[in-house]
């Protein structure tokens, strides 16, 4: 088209169009995006200062707090081979190619469009030819054509908006995932290591019961233990065998359910009974709420937000007339050596517009379903920073009280086991019966599996505040 102007005045007015054209296309209708107010408290707890805060490392790995080479194993080998995994990254290829798509629809459309005819006109119709004219002909047509939409009312951009903020949308989905199957791995791990612990604990109880059952049997046949107190030995040792059964049966159903986890279902995790030592990463002191817009599903109910808020732009350009461009450039000729030549030229252009009158509504009325589904995107983000100052509020009271019941717990089993032993001195002694060692063995047993499970507890709590957060902390 630029080659239709060549000099002069034409020129002139060709620039100055372009000028125009350009100015009026820098404007988009539409409400340009304006983050909302998190309208939260400044700190969930504590008096120390945002900045200070913000100044700890963060750590995207945050499972190798926990200081476990066989947790970073499993939890590396989810992150690689999950389905879940696997269809996040799927939406993300469609979502990438929408965006394509739409930034595509920014440029003209060339096309290169080629044809040859060869035709003979009968010589029996009443049309009569000037004399010479040939009866056959031929015709050869190469040109190259394009079209073009002038975005005025910014519809083409508010749809790339739009398309972008979608694409970031399904990243921000994929950290989500990741980060709810890392805690989910994390989490089922430790419930493992916790039934280590406890299969480990019921097994030195067994023992010890055997040991007791044979010193009763040996005090029946001696005329000092009543078969009462054998019969009681006896059960007492049955019920902890019971209870070893339940608790390999479960450990047997998590270490299959980290089997489907990381994609593995033939996964084989060797017991370990370190008693979950480990320490549980300590959160800083005064964590800021600004940490958790970090997270990936925030991250991700804006950037739907933003989608829905370009929409309102897309619909409203509709309402607004339509121009459009169309031209051709190239050559024809009945010979096929001669359609470059210059007597061969063809060209035409063509400016369009398209004024929309009447449609009944339909368009003022997408325009109000547009605006909805952007308020309710709004309502939508506000929830997700709601529920995640909750989360992370219920995460540091866990953290706090489980701490707590922890140091407690620990109490109680130092005292049964002090009082068994003392239970057991006595029964050797013959200073009491059996029954009192029963008790005590019961009472230390409990203690040991309650201080486990409170062990798992922290634990578990300190992995919910740092998926609360979104992410783990350097320490």
């Amino acid at each position: 088209m630029i080659a239709l102007f060549k000099r002069g005045n034409r020129a002139i007015a060709c620039t100055t169009t372009c000028a125009v054209m350009l100015e009026l296309a820098g404007c988009a209708v539409g409400p340009d995006y304006k983050r909302p107010d998190a309208n939260l408290p400044a700190n969930f707890s504590g008096a120390q200062s945002v900045d200070a805060v913000q100044e700890q490392a963060l750590a995207d790995r945050w499972w190798a707090l926990f200081n476990d080479a066989e947790l970073n194993r499993l939890v590396d080998l989810s992150l690689q081979k999950s389905t879940s995994i696997q269809l996040a990254v799927a939406r993300i290829e469609e979502a990438d190619a929408v965006l394509r798509q739409a930034g595509a629809a920014l440029f003209p459309e060339l096309d290169l469009g080629a044809s040859a005819s060869r035709s003979r006109t009968s010589q029996l119709t009443t049309t009569q030819f000037p004399s010479g004219t040939p009866l056959i002909r031929q015709d050869f047509k190469l040109a190259v054509s394009t079209s073009f939409e002038l975005d005025f009312w910014g519809k083409l951009r508010r749809a790339a908006e739009t398309a972008r903020a979608q694409a970031l949308a399904t990243r921000y989905a994929k950290a989500t995932v990741e980060l709810t199957l890392a805690g989910a791995v994390t989490q089922s791990y430790l419930a493992l290591r916790s039934l280590d612990a406890q299969i480990d604990v019921s097994r030195a109880t067994l023992k010890s019961r055997d040991d007791t059952l044979a010193l009763t049997r040996r005090r029946v046949k001696g005329g000092v233990a009543s078969d009462l107190e054998l019969q009681q030995a006896e059960g007492a040792r049955a019920a902890i065998a019971a209870q070893i059964a339940q608790l390999v049966q479960q450990r047997a159903l998590i270490e299959h359910q980290l089997g489907v986890l990381t994609g593995s279902l033939d996964l084989t995790v060797v017991p370990n009974d370190d008693r979950l030592q480990v320490n549980p990463p300590v959160p800083p002191v005064g964590l800021p709420s600004s940490l958790i817009e970090a997270r990936p599903d925030v991250q991700q109910a804006e950037q739907q937000l933003i989608a829905a808020n370009a929409r309102i732009g897309v619909v409203k350009a509709a309402l607004f007339p339509t121009i459009s461009l169309t031209g051709s450039f190239g050559g024809e000729s009945a010979a096929l050596s001669d359609i470059a030549k210059g007597p061969a030229r063809i060209w035409s252009g063509l400016l369009g517009l398209t004024v929309p009158l009447f449609d009944g509504g339909r368009g003022f009325a997408t325009v109000d379903q547009a605006t909805a589904q952007q308020k309710q995107a709004l309502v939508s983000y506000q929830q997700t920073l709601q529920t995640a100052f909750r989360e992370v509020s219920d995460a540091l009271v866990s953290t706090r009280q489980t701490a707590e019941a922890e140091e407690a717990l620990k109490a109680q089993l130092d005292a049964a086991r002090a009082a068994l032993r003392l239970a057991q001195v006595r029964y050797e002694a013959g200073y009491s019966p059996y029954l009192e060692v029963l008790d005590a063995q019961r009472t230390a047993n409990s203690a040991e599996l309650a201080f486990i499970q409170s062990r798992q507890s922290r634990l578990s709590a300190a992995v919910d505040l740092i998926k609360s957060i979104g992410t783990g902390w350097k320490i």
